[in-house]
C-alpha cells in the first residue's frame, strides 16, 4: 500500500509540474516585402523560453478561409505542444484562399516566398531558433496541408520535415474549387500551371529520405482519395513517409487529434537530427 500512494505521489506531483508549464502565445506584426503588407502570425513559445538554447520551430498552416488565428481558436490547448517537446511553434496568415503559392496572376498573393523565405528571416532574427533545415518543419490542414508539402518540396533547403492533414494534395481533382483558378488560372486554359502548382506534381524533386514526409487523412474525408493515390505513389517511388489513416472527416475534432501526431512526428525528426 505504501508503494502504491508513493508512486501516486510521484506521478501526481510530475503532473502537477506538467500543469504549471504555460506555452506563451504572441501575435506579431511581419512586413512582406514581395507584397508590400503588413500580415500577422502567431508565435508559441515554451514556458522556457527565457532559459532555452536555439530551439526547432515548426511552421503550422491553416485552411481554405481561416487565418492566422484559426488554430488558437479551433484546437485550443494544442498550444501545450511547445512544451512538451521543447519547441517553438508558428502560425503564419496564409491569406484567404492562397493555397501558399506565388500567384502568377496576382501580385496581393505571393505567400510561397512569404512564408519560405520572408517569415522564415523573421523568426530566426527574432527568436532563439536553430537556423537551418534541420530545426525547421512545416506541416498545416485541408488548403495549409497541400501548403505544407508544397513548401517543404520545393524548398527543401529551408525546411526538413514536411507534414499534412487532410490536405488537398492533387488540386487537378478540383479546379473549380476554393478560388484556386483566381491564383494560377483556369486549369482548362493553364494545365501546365496546374501541374507545376500541385503536390501530386512534384514527387520528382524528393529522392529516398531527402525529407523526412507524415501524412494524415480521414477515411470520411473528401480529400481522402487524393491522399491515397499519393501515398501509393510514394510508395512506388520509394519514398520513405508516415501515412496514417483512421475513421474521421474534414473536421477540427480530427485536426485536433492529428496535429499532436504531427508535432510528436516533428519533435522526433529534431531530435534525430540533434545528435
Amino acid at each position: 500500500m505504501f508503494k502504491k500512494q508513493f508512486y501516486f505521489g510521484i506521478s501526481f506531483l510530475l503532473l502537477v509540474s506538467f500543469i504549471s508549464q504555460a506555452a506563451i502565445i504572441d501575435t506579431v506584426t511581419t512586413y512582406s516585402a514581395v507584397m508590400k503588407k503588413n500580415i500577422k502570425a502567431v508565435v508559441i513559445t515554451p514556458d522556457n523560453y527565457s532559459s532555452a538554447k536555439e530551439l526547432p520551430v515548426v511552421y503550422l498552416l491553416h485552411g481554405y478561409s481561416d487565418n492566422y488565428a484559426g488554430w488558437l481558436k479551433k484546437a485550443p490547448g494544442f498550444e501545450k505542444a511547445v512544451d512538451i517537446h521543447n519547441m517553438i511553434i508558428v502560425c503564419p496568415d496564409g491569406g484567404f484562399s492562397s493555397w501558399y503559392w506565388d500567384s502568377p496572376v496576382d501580385p496581393s498573393y505571393q505567400y510561397e516566398t512569404y512564408v519560405s523565405k520572408e517569415l522564415v528571416a523573421f523568426v530566426d532574427q527574432k527568436y532563439k531558433t536553430i537556423k537551418n533545415r534541420k530545426g525547421r518543419g512545416i506541416t498545416g490542414l485541408s488548403m495549409g496541408g497541400h501548403g505544407a508539402l508544397y513548401l517543404a518540396m520545393k524548398h527543401q533547403d529551408v525546411f526538413g520535415a514536411g507534414g499534412s492533414m487532410s490536405g488537398g494534395l492533387d488540386i487537378r481533382s478540383y479546379p473549380n474549387n476554393w478560388d484556386m483558378a483566381k491564383r494560377i488560372g483556369k486549369y482548362s486554359e493553364q494545365p501546365q500551371v496546374w501541374e507545376q502548382n500541385t503536390v501530386a506534381g512534384l514527387l520528382h524533386l524528393l529522392t529516398p529520405n531527402s525529407l523526412a514526409l507524415i501524412i494524415d487523412c480521414g477515411v470520411d474525408d473528401f480529400f481522402f482519395k487524393v491522399n491515397e493515390n499519393l501515398h501509393a505513389q510514394l510508395l512506388y517511388r520509394g519514398i520513405p513517409h508516415d501515412y496514417i489513416t483512421r475513421p474521421g472527416a474534414h473536421s477540427w475534432p480530427y485536426w485536433a487529434n492529428a496535429v499532436q501526431y504531427q508535432l510528436l512526428y516533428m519533435s522526433s525528426f529534431f531530435q534525430k537530427e540533434s545528435k
